[in-house]
């Protein structure tokens, strides 16, 4: 393949750095035991805590089974909670900066929004294995970990997901445990949060467990501020030795300043603007509530088989309104505008059969499941408009300024209001089969039916589709020792043509076939350490049947979009010696067009992918007392849009921190990001809202434990 004529050399280049690294760390203190108690692993890197057969956390892994990381053919990265507290990092899109190869989307100041090997989705989140879908921001207040799961992956996740999805995992009542802690946290521009874990066995078998926190934001851009609440108790019961329940819930409550960052001039961000709010303080706002309820009962059967049940019901209810910039020629800049309000209901149910055993010789971990899910989404829009000496106008040009002197803004009726009910029903099978001690095949195939009716309410139009799709997935791990791991996998996933939220079915996009994602992928996964893991991964995802522009200039619109993206990522992340613990990444992607269309000619770069990415954080304890830790980010230029008119020139930022523990109760941390106030944009929404990254700034933050 051309791919590895591309990067083959890098690829052994970089696992031979990694592993000279990581063995002059062992030279260096080879007997020493890691600290148990702060790891930047992730779970089950070699062996599988097995809990009278249950599965993996709430059914977090690539497979939905009770897998060693280093036996799936699939690359994963997690930022642990002792990353998170260490970088003193409070929201999903915070997180997801520090891991390679995830790009940042602006998400038109209201909601998480990534590309993942050059995919943008807006829908790819989950909890707990299941699906999260809303556009919204998401706390970690809540959270042990966050996982993020790389390539096509239907058989696993479902429809969509192409370039991969991230799913965090929830904290869940301990009954073997008893504490109490609370952080508190301040920042440069004034921003500060404060939050409370408690946790209270019940009757040795039980146990309560409550999260909740307060936060304040603030920033360097102009009139920027909100604030968020979530609260989030559950309840951990072990009904018998083979049987046990967690019920959780939480509620979100966000408020926020909706920003749109800056437009662009003459091909680049405009300068000399980074604190200039290019909208209405007093129109620009986006609230969510989010309310989130969710149970799984695990049962073992025997030390061979055991099931797994999960539901979850999720209520959304969100707005946000903006006056947003389109253009400027440096001297003034044009501006409109709108409201949108979403609310969702979301019904979902999975259950999973797991049964490990052999048939003679050969052994295997034989996964059945389902799941069903019903969606219910209305989704409306009122367009901005100004009140200008000649009337009440849609657009508005005023003079370029430090602040800007807007009209009075007001909302138009309704310009559409769009009613959707989804339906999904899937079975998957998945086995895999161990032959002998050296290799492990993969196979599998999830049979999902998409139903999706939608209804332009103000037209009356109504307009339905239904898709049904066979998706496979195959693996082979090669493990010619217990620590060491060579894997190659194909996966696949579809995408139904009506946008990743699935609000409204044109005449035309109801009668496309779905788009659909095919990922190769190479890897090898080291652990020299059971609490350290070093991988690195080739791949090529294509992307084919997306919705493109007629290049003969019908004006309609035709199945001719097809991407390529390939690419490598080499990470290792765990604990180096028992005080030093890091994550380091690297990605390199080429992502580009190969269909020839009006709008995106053959060879367009992607939009938002740097060819070059590096992630690494690192924290050194010196003493029982004190530690350091610092931080990197680096990205090579990118283009805001498929337009390729517009670059977001490369960056470098770095971050420090320092800890200090007072005793056993108390410890203190302080935090510094963007140490050489680099002037830099990280994340846009098409060419004209392109986001400036906060400059040089700092927290000061305490944690109390009893």
């Amino acid at each position: 393949m051309q791919i590895c004529r591309v990067v083959t050399g890098s690829l052994l280049a970089g696992v031979s750095l990694f592993a000279a690294g990581v063995g002059t760390a062992f030279a260096a203190e080879a007997d020493a035991e890691a600290d148990k108690d702060r790891t930047y692993a992730p779970s089950d890197i070699i062996v599988t805590a097995h809990l009278s057969g249950y599965t993996v956390d709430d059914g977090s892994s690539s497979t939905k089974t009770p897998t060693p990381l280093i036996d799936t053919p699939q690359a994963v990265s997690v930022v642990t909670r002792d990353q998170l507290d260490d970088q003193n990092v409070r929201q999903l899109g915070e997180a997801l900066r520090y891991v390679a190869g995830i790009s940042m989307e602006s998400g038109e100041g209201h909601r998480d929004e990534v590309f993942i090997r050059g995919q943008e989705t807006t829908a790819d989140f989950y909890l707990n294995g299941l699906r999260d879908d809303a556009q919204y921001y998401r706390s970690l207040y809540n959270v042990e970990r966050v996982e993020i799961l790389k390539g096509s992956n239907a058989l696993t996740f479902g429809r969509g997901g192409g370039g991969g999805v991230i799913n965090r995992v929830s904290k869940t009542a301990n009954p073997q445990d008893a504490f109490i802690s609370a952080a508190a946290s301040a920042g440069t521009f004034g921003a500060f949060a404060l939050s409370a874990d408690v946790n209270q066995p019940i009757g040795g078998k039980s146990a309560a467990r409550i999260n909740a926190t307060y936060e304040e934001f603030n920033n360097h851009r102009d009139s920027y501020d909100g604030r968020f609440f979530g609260i989030a108790p559950t309840v951990t019961t072990q009904l018998s030795d083979q049987t046990r329940l967690v019920i959780g819930y939480s509620y979100d409550d966000d408020e926020r300043l909706t920003d749109r960052g800056v437009p662009s001039f003459n091909g680049l961000p405009l300068d000399n603007f980074d604190k200039t709010l290019f909208g209405d303080p007093d129109f620009n706002t986006a609230s969510s509530q989010v309310h989130i309820a969710r149970a799984r009962l695990d049962h073992a059967f025997s030390d061979a088989l055991s099931i797994n049940v999960s539901g979850q019901y999720a209520n959304y209810d969100k707005a946000y309104a903006n006056v947003v910039p389109r253009s400027t020629d440096g001297a003034t800049v044009e501006l409109s505008g709108y409201r949108d309000t979403t609310k969702r209901e979301n019904f979902i149910g999975q259950g999973n059969l797991i049964w490990q055993g052999k048939t003679g010789a050969i052994g295997h971990t034989l996964l059945t499941g389902f799941e069903v899910s019903r969606q219910d989404t209305q989704n409306a829009r009122a367009n901005a408009q100004f009140a200008t000496p000649g009337g009440l106008e849609s657009r508005v040009t005023v003079p370029l300024e430090r602040r800007l002197t807007l009209p009075a803004v007001s909302l138009t009726p309704l310009s559409r209001s769009r009613d959707s009910q989804l339906t999904v029903l899937s079975a998957y099978l998945q086995d895999q089969i161990e032959i002998g001690e050296i290799i492990q095949l993969i196979g599998g195939i999830r049979f999902e039916s998409f139903d999706l009716e939608t209804r332009d309410v103000l037209s009356g139009t109504d307009a339905d589709r239904k898709d049904e799709k066979w998706s496979p997935r195959f693996g082979v791990v090669v493990k010619p020792q217990e620590s060491v791991s060579v894997y190659a996998s194909y996966t696949e996933s579809f995408l139904p043509q009506a946008g990743d939220q699935f609000l409204i079915l044109s005449p035309t996009s109801a009668s496309f076939a779905p788009e659909k994602f095919e990922n190769i992928e190479l890897g090898v996964k080291w652990a020299p350490r059971a609490d350290l893991l070093f991988s690195a991964a080739l791949f090529q995802l294509d992307r084919s049947n997306t919705q493109a522009p007629d290049p003969t200039g019908s004006g309609l619109t035709v199945l001719t979009g097809e991407s390529r993206t390939k690419g490598i990522e080499l990470q290792l992340a765990g604990n180096i010696t028992s005080n030093w613990h890091a994550n380091f990444g690297y990605t390199y992607l080429d992502g580009k067009i190969r269909s020839e269309t009006s709008s995106a000619p053959a060879g367009t770069r992607l939009q938002q992918v740097p060819k070059h990415h590096i992630a690494a954080w690192s924290r050194y304890d010196f003493t029982e007392q004190f530690g350091l830790g610092a931080g990197l980010v680096h990205a090579s230029k990118q283009f805001a849009s498929f337009s390729n008119a517009v670059v977001l020139p490369s960056y470098t930022r770095i971050d420090l921190a320092a800890y200090y523990t007072i005793n056993d109760a108390i410890a203190l941390q302080a935090n510094v990001n963007n140490l050489f106030d680099e002037d830099y944009y990280a994340s846009a929404h098409g060419d004209n809202n392109i986001q400036p990254a906060q400059p040089l700034n700092a927290s000061v933050s305490v944690r109390v434990t009893f």
